[in-house]
Parts: structure tokens; C-alpha cells; sequence
């Protein structure tokens, strides 16, 4: 069993929302992780924020949730920015490649900057 897993939501502005992973993301609690990013974006917001700086651990089912989060994002002109500055939940981006498909920072401050129009 995963532990210590929490989610918390912070509305930025009317287009910037931030979902805060603590702890493990994996099979079991995927779901409710999923859950958070999709009322994020059902919400209309355009830029979600994933902050990845307090876990400790990711599977192959939260990589699932971002990617797809990432494309419905990505439909309507959107952006998945996921912050994270932990080495062994990095390791696990770069051993995939989604380090070259997701938009990857080491803070929450990076990634709430507007990038240049």
C-alpha cells in the first residue's frame, strides 16, 4: 500500500491552477491524483501546475495521468507544467523519455512564470 499520499488545489488566477502531491503516487492512489488534475482542467483552467516537490515516489499509472493530462491540455492550447526537483522522481522521467515530452522545472516559482508570447 502507498503512504502518506495527500493532494491539495490552489487556484492561481482564472487560467493557473496548482495540484501538490506529498508522498507515493502509484496504482492506489492514482485515482484520486487523476481526480485532482481532471477537475482542474474540467474547470477550464488553461496552465495546471503539477508540483512534484513533496513526492517521493511515481509509477507508470501517475506517468499515464500526466501524459494524458498533458494531450487534453495540449487540445486546447494548454499547458501541463510539472515541477519537481526530487532526483529519484526525476530518475523516473529521464529513464522513460517523458523528460523530453513534459514540461519539466525544478519549482512551483518556475512554473507559474508566464513564458514570452
Amino acid at each position: 500500500m502507498a503512504t502518506e499520499f495527500s493532494a491539495s488545489d490552489e487556484r492561481v488566477d482564472d487560467a493557473t491552477h496548482v495540484v501538490a502531491v506529498r508522498g507515493e503516487i502509484d496504482i492506489f492512489t492514482a485515482p484520486e491524483f487523476k481526480a485532482h488534475i481532471g477537475a482542474a482542467i474540467d474547470a477550464g483552467h488553461d496552465v495546471v501546475v503539477v508540483d512534484l516537490s513533496g513526492a517521493t515516489f511515481i509509477d507508470s499509472s501517475s506517468l499515464g495521468v500526466l501524459i494524458s493530462a498533458h494531450r487534453r491540455l495540449g487540445l486546447r492550447g494548454g499547458r501541463l507544467v510539472v515541477a519537481c526537483d526530487v532526483p529519484a522522481v526525476l530518475n523516473t522521467f529521464k529513464i522513460t523519455g517523458l523528460d523530453t515530452v513534459l514540461e519539466l522545472v525544478p519549482s512551483r516559482e518556475q512554473a507559474l512564470v508566464k513564458p514570452a508570447a
